[in-house]
């Protein structure tokens, strides 16, 4: 009987053992660092940048990176780091594949305005290269102007037809701006802006193709038609915001 008792207990302990030991060994392993295995002497925006969305939202397209060499050559291997203020990056950190590149998905941040992605690469020889990418962040009055846009505007001032929309850009002449083109409306005021979109064209001695909204539309609805332009705008648009 003392036998069985002493056996039984060192059964115990075994099995105790066992499972502590399995248990230990499930136990996750803290995050490796990334290892790079090249440097390059560049690193370029490959696409995603000047994406527009709502705050908070996330883009729907990766931001996408490319290290090149001296040569122009992609580089594989190369350690590519990430940063923004505002925004989140799934992975900040990455290194880069067959093809020399990272993507990263960006959620933006809740304040509307422009947001700066800065992507970085150790350069051969020491040193770091840099690029940077902007995505914009619409508030609640520049969505709504978005969404404007999309049912009044986005025809005439976008030449790329989509499967839902056919542009009508090149039957126009003289040709009308994108609303993100900042070199010619960055120039134009606010006021000018209201103006050419409640009365057309000629309001401004512009094209008589520009149809008059301000019976379409109600002066909020212009004046989001504006901030929209004006978050957009490509260089951007620096000026104090629209007044109410």
């Amino acid at each position: 009987m003392k036998s069985f008792g002493t056996h039984l207990v060192c059964v115990l302990l075994l099995l105790s053992g066992c499972s502590q030991r399995k248990s230990a060994d499930q136990t996750p392993q803290a995050a490796q660092p990334l290892q790079a295995k090249a440097t390059g002497a560049q690193i370029v925006e490959v696409s995603g940048g000047k994406q527009v969305n709502g705050v908070g939202a996330t883009l729907q397209d990766p931001v996408v990176v490319q290290v090149n060499g001296a040569d122009g050559n992609a580089v594989a291997g190369a350690l590519v780091s990430l940063h923004g203020d505002g925004l989140r990056l799934e992975p900040y950190q990455g290194v880069s594949d067959a093809s020399g590149q990272v993507s990263v998905a960006v959620q933006l941040g809740s304040t509307p305005g422009n947001y700066r992605i800065v992507a970085e690469t150790p350069k051969t020889g020491g040193g770091t290269a840099t690029v940077e990418i902007r995505e914009i962040a619409l508030g609640y009055e520049q969505k709504l102007g978005r969404d404007v846009n999309d049912k009044y505007c986005i025809r005439c001032h976008d030449q790329e037809s989509t499967p839902e929309r056919v542009s009508n850009f090149d039957n126009l002449s003289p040709a009308p701006h994108a609303f993100s083109d900042g070199a010619f409306l960055n120039q134009l005021s606010d006021a000018d802006l209201i103006k050419v979109i409640t009365h057309g064209g000629p309001a401004l001695g512009k094209s008589l193709a520009t149809p008059a909204f301000g019976n379409t539309l109600s002066l909020a609805q212009i004046k989001a038609v504006v901030a929209y332009i004006r978050a957009i705008a490509d260089p951007p648009y620096n000026a104090v915001p629209l007044k109410h």
